[in-house]
């Protein structure tokens, strides 16, 4: 006789991976609980991807109604914005969406139980003081930002709290050279907060193409961020009049606000994995096979928690193959080449593919094209900016295998390049399609002359 479970799926952690799982598991007639002890669709819909590009949006219209002016439009009087309203309006969308993934998981007839899960033993999982016992458990728990130890850390944010402050500092500083850091430099400065952004290297986006990279910073340069690099912070002190950022090029910064983007760690700790045979690396990342699963043979772990692409549609494909293999086929797989990525940074940033860096490292000829142009908004508004678009050719085969932009609409754009990469695109198919015109993403289908 098999044994017993309450449950054949119990999912710790509702974010867009954990709730995708609980569905299909629960669609295929399995008896499926969800636990959450935050908030229902995780790190992405509450203080991630979405209230971030809500705050990009926000962030924009100053150089939108600047550049109105050169299109005839008069603005009576100096708009002002009043952040609590943006802030609170963000929230209100944020709840809207939390109730959707009730819906969802409720729909799905899955259990949702509200409160911490912690794992008990290979089958068994506590919460809010019950424990039940589940035939397989799916770690599903994300990442949570990092914040190092120095003198003064306990007066650093995280970009957790970056959605719900009291207030706008007139100045602020911030700290990192990823995407969250440059991203959230973006935002402040849009909004009207003198912004420095400090960072220990040499290069912002140091993952990225690094032409790309520069032409990033260009034009963060260009919208009036302040960038620092090869700079430490060496203390944060308290001020009467707000924080003092203590550097080690010997100058002192102050500030209204210091935000710490410095990394994200899977968020492992104190969940019980010492009752199982599970395996955490020293970053505190899951180890998994190519099935999603642990060392211990009725735990798996997939999204941001086990440290591969930290990406809100890569945990929900990874929660399909997962169904797939554990009640399905068996057949679904994830390949994780090719993902098309944007960075909500100012100017705005899409790549698929492989850096020219990358692509050097992996074959012996390639063929560079790159373009860079003003934008026809900005033609009569006056603007700074300007978009780069980039491809990456292999000689031998003729395959773009990367593809990059820098500027207005990059992500938009970006995605549609992801489909002719993965579909394994020439440049002569590139070459062959007739561009849509006037855009900027004509331009992909019309750069004949190689750069290099």
């Amino acid at each position: 006789m098999s044994e017993s479970f309450d449950y054949d799926l119990f999912v710790i952690g509702a974010g867009s991976g954990g709730v995708r799982a609980a569905r299909m598991a629960a669609s295929k007639g399995k008896k499926v609980a969800v636990a959450e002890e935050r908030y229902l669709g995780g790190t992405c819909v509450n203080v991630g991807c979405v209230p971030k590009k809500l705050f990009v949006y926000a962030s924009q219209f100053p150089e939108l109604f600047h550049a109105s002016t050169g299109f005839g439009w008069t603005v009576p009087q100096t708009p002002r914005l009043d952040w609590a309203t943006l802030r609170d309006n963000k929230t209100a969308e944020i709840e809207r969406l939390n109730g959707i993934y009730n819906s969802l998981i409720d729909n799905s007839g899955a259990d949702l139980h509200d409160g911490r899960a912690t794992i008990a033993g290979p089958h068994q999982v506590s919460v809010n003081g019950d424990t039940y016992s589940a035939r397989t458990i799916l770690i599903a728990t994300g990442g949570w930002p990092y914040i190092p130890e120095f003198p003064g850390s306990e007066y650093a944010l995280s970009s957790n709290e970056m959605f719900f402050l009291d207030e706008l500092p007139k100045t602020a500083v911030v700290v990192g050279g990823g995407y969250i850091a440059v991203e959230f430099a973006g935002i402040l400065n849009g909004l009207g907060v003198e912004t420095h952004l400090v960072y220990r290297g040499h290069q912002l986006l140091k993952s990225f193409d690094r032409e790309m990279s520069d032409k990033i910073q260009q034009g963060m340069i260009a919208k009036g961020v302040h960038i620092h690099l090869n700079t430490e912070v060496n203390g944060i002190t308290k001020t009467d009049n707000g924080l003092c950022v203590a550097l080690n090029t010997q100058a002192d910064m102050a500030a209204g606000l210091v935000l710490y983007a410095t990394g994200r760690v899977a968020n492992t700790a104190n969940l019980g994995l010492e009752t199982t045979n599970v395996v955490v690396r020293n970053n505190g990342a899951i180890a998994v096979d190519d099935h999603f699963a642990t060392a211990e043979p009725s735990i798996y772990a997939l999204g941001d928690v086990i440290d591969r692409v930290q990406l809100t549609p890569v945990a929900i494909q990874e929660a399909m193959v997962l169904v797939d293999h554990l009640f399905g086929q068996g057949v679904a797989k994830i390949d994780y080449s090719d993902i098309p990525t944007a960075v909500f940074c100012q100017p705005e940033f899409g790549t698929v593919g492989l850096s020219e860096e990358q692509a050097r490292a992996e074959y012996s000829d390639i063929a560079v094209y790159v373009s860079d142009f003003k934008p026809m908004l900005q033609t009569l508004g006056g603007g700074p900016d300007r978009i780069t678009m980039k491809l990456i050719v292999d000689g031998a085969s003729d395959k773009v295998v990367g593809c990059h932009m820098v500027g207005e609409h990059a992500a938009e754009i970006i995605q549609g390049m992801g489909i002719a990469l993965k579909a394994g695109a020439t440049k002569a198919h590139f070459d062959a399609t007739v561009g849509i015109h006037p855009s900027a993403a004509e331009e992909f289908v019309t750069m004949r002359e190689k750069a290099r």
